[in-house]
């Protein structure tokens, strides 16, 4: 190899060093999913001159409740992914036969779709997806292609990936109970001071529901908390069920709940709760051989009463307690 070459190879290397550098610290700064499926397919298509970069995501994997709906992330069922690449550890480069890998691809990008190289990625030592590549050149992914740059994309994606969702979740988990897996007492606060501004503001209404269980610690008293936790669960599930898409039902401590109603009048909320009271009156908890019933007391506050987020609070907590001793004097 003459001194030209070697110093031209020298600087191919160099750059593509260079290259992967840029990568590494654009995964590092990335924190959150949407970035992820967005900025590092634009920044690998970029950077190594390919025309399109995506991920295909497996739709049963620890990543997919993550990864639905940003970029162009695909959902590919695990049968179907598993058959289009054989071995999860190694990156798959390809130019022939490509009709089955159209499943990977959103239906404008395939006519230009003559190469293609899948990056497995893993989760937790999962395979969840891939960073796919594809070029209207078929010899840009032909199987003369060298994949050592391949395996390494893999490991950064990986890693990143790993990133991004312990990340995430402990974002979840700062924001929602663990055992309802609702909205917590700072996911309730922060929505609440933002509804109220808006209401200040544009005018409009949010009604709130402070409501608690019953004959709660009768429960824990007598079957143990097992069946407490599963009372609580079970009383989540009807509530979040039962209520709008714009609402937001959160768990506030122990046997204690709040509902946030967006433009919905009192009147309307005593209706919605009464409707949840039947629900619940009529399909009684089932756990381990016990039928625990599920009796509710609440109070019902508005934005046209107070405005303060502290204040409303205190007076749906103050009509919960009247209608408490209303039904112990009755």
């Amino acid at each position: 190899m003459s001194r030209t070459s070697i110093i031209e190879r020298f600087h191919d290397l160099e750059q593509l060093a260079d290259k992967f550098y840029r990568l590494d610290v654009q995964i590092l700064t990335i924190l959150d999913s949407q970035s992820f499926c967005r900025e590092l397919p634009r920044l690998v298509a970029e950077l190594f001159d390919v025309p399109h970069a995506w991920l295909s995501i497996i739709e049963d994997s620890k990543a997919a409740r993550f990864m639905r709906g940003k970029g162009e992330t695909v959902l590919v069922p695990r049968e179907t992914f598993e058959r289009l690449l054989p071995n999860p550890e190694q990156p798959l480069v390809i130019n022939e036969d490509l009709t089955p890998y159209f499943q990977l691809l959103a239906q404008e990008r395939r006519q230009h779709f003559r190469s293609l190289a899948m990056v497995p990625i893993h989760l937790d030592g999962e395979l969840v997806g891939s960073f796919n590549q594809s070029d209207p050149n078929p010899q840009r992914f032909s199987p003369y292609y060298n994949p050592i740059h391949l395996v390494r994309l893999a490991v950064k994606l990986s890693l990143g990936l790993s990133n991004v969702i312990a990340h995430e979740r402990l974002q979840h988990l700062a924001y929602h109970d663990p055992l309802t897996a609702l909205p917590n007492r700072r996911a309730m606060d922060r929505f609440l001071s933002a509804e109220l501004a808006r209401v200040a503001r544009y005018g409009g209404k949010l009604t709130i529901v402070f409501l608690d269980l019953d004959r709660f610690k009768a429960v824990n008293d007598t079957y143990g908390h097992e069946y407490g936790d599963a009372l609580l669960k079970y009383l989540a599930d009807g509530l979040r069920k039962m209520s709008r898409q714009s609402d937001l039902t959160t768990r506030l401590a122990g046997d204690e709940f709040v509902l946030l109603l967006p433009e919905t009048s009192i009147k309307a909320a005593t209706e919605l709760m009464g409707r949840m009271e039947a629900n619940f009156k009529n399909s009684p908890l089932r756990f381990k051989g016990q039928s625990l019933a599920v009796y509710l007391s609440y109070g019902i506050a508005s934005s046209s009463e107070e405005l303060n987020p502290v204040d409303l609070l205190k007076l749906a907590d103050s009509r919960l307690y009247e209608s408490k001793r209303h039904k112990k004097s009755a």
